[in-house]
């Protein structure tokens, strides 16, 4: 009796594969054939990814940016990024790309799969797309961040150490991620920043540091030899062995920027490395001073209730960062 059951079903599956041998045959041909599109794919785009992170982190500027680098001003051509941050930089958006374009062809393959085995796609698109829904609206910020933060890193606007300007916080920067900055202030306070938050920034420390100082003297002061004087000074620090490796290119005394009631303002201005323009700033203030004062050249009597400054103890003196 368990003999004459077991025998019919037995020979079912052989049934049943030998009229679906054919079907069977195709749909594996087909699945085959989106993996193998898939793959190839995947290892062209990962391989064309790798070519252009490769020609960024050497220096050179992709032929679609041409143009606009074409158009770029010769100041900004000839500012050097150093070459480990534009690796580091080129690294994280090369990771960032490939591991987009894997999930973006991983989504498809295994959605035209499952078409080819016959499952029925529609509820799953439609859950999709609920969620979709959801989690755009509830992590728009989020998206808007992480978006934000790959445009910082691929434009490479600042970097690890550089002096920026972001609005509603300024300081060195100490950390760069997708989502957000991380800064510290000149008093000592670290800001987070959102990437998303970030309308403009103002980089300090790209390409060069222009230090102008402003030289307030009397109105009965001789001023071609106070701008001689200036002019005297910046040369000799140009010249100085000591600084020579931090100033890049010769002073110059520019005569007077202002009168005021209370004085003339003459004014110095001196090119220097992005790193050293405060020191560079200071020791020209110094040196003025001495010569001003070996030259009897006097400086402006306060006059009540005004003065020559900003009064905002928030920033800096003139020509500090420039």
């Amino acid at each position: 009796m368990n003999r004459l059951l077991v025998t019919p079903a037995a020979n079912v599956l052989p049934t049943w594969l030998a009229e679906r041998t054919e079907a069977i045959g195709l749909t594996s041909a087909k699945i085959v054939v989106i993996l193998l599109v898939a793959l190839l794919t995947r290892l062209l785009l990962h391989r064309s990814i790798k070519r252009l992170t490769a020609r960024s982190a050497s220096g050179d500027t992709p032929v679609i940016l041409r143009p606009l680098s074409a158009r770029a001003r010769k100041s900004l051509q000839e500012s050097v990024i150093p070459s480990e941050r534009r690796t580091q930089r080129a690294a994280a958006i090369g990771s960032v790309l490939r591991s987009f374009t894997s999930i973006v062809i991983l989504s498809i393959t295994v959605v035209l799969i499952l078409g080819e085995l016959g499952i029925n796609l529609t509820p799953i698109v439609a859950s999709a797309g609920v969620v979709g829904v959801a989690l755009g609206f509830g992590a728009q910020n989020l998206v808007k961040d992480f978006l934000s933060g790959i445009g910082l890193i691929l434009e490479d606007q600042y970097g690890v150490g550089d002096v920026v300007d972001l609005g509603e916080a300024s300081g060195t920067i100490e950390g760069v991620g997708l989502r957000t900055t991380r800064l510290r202030d000149n008093a000592g306070v670290v800001w987070y920043v959102r990437n998303g938050e970030i309308i403009r920034v103002g980089n300090k420390s790209q390409g060069y540091a222009q230090v102008i100082l402003d030289v307030p003297v009397s109105h009965e002061t001789d001023l071609d030899l106070a701008r001689h004087a200036m002019q005297e000074v910046g040369d000799a620090l140009v010249q100085d062995e000591n600084w020579a490796d931090k100033v890049l290119g010769d002073a110059e005394s520019l005569g007077v920027e202002q009168i005021t009631a209370g004085a003339i303002i003459l004014r110095l201005q001196v090119r220097t490395t992005t790193a050293d323009q405060w020191r560079v700033a200071r020791e020209l203030r110094l040196r003025i001073a001495r010569r001003f004062g070996e030259l009897d050249i006097a400086s402006p009597m306060p006059i009540m209730g005004m003065g020559l400054g900003t009064g905002d103890p928030g920033e800096s003196a003139p020509g500090e960062t420039r």
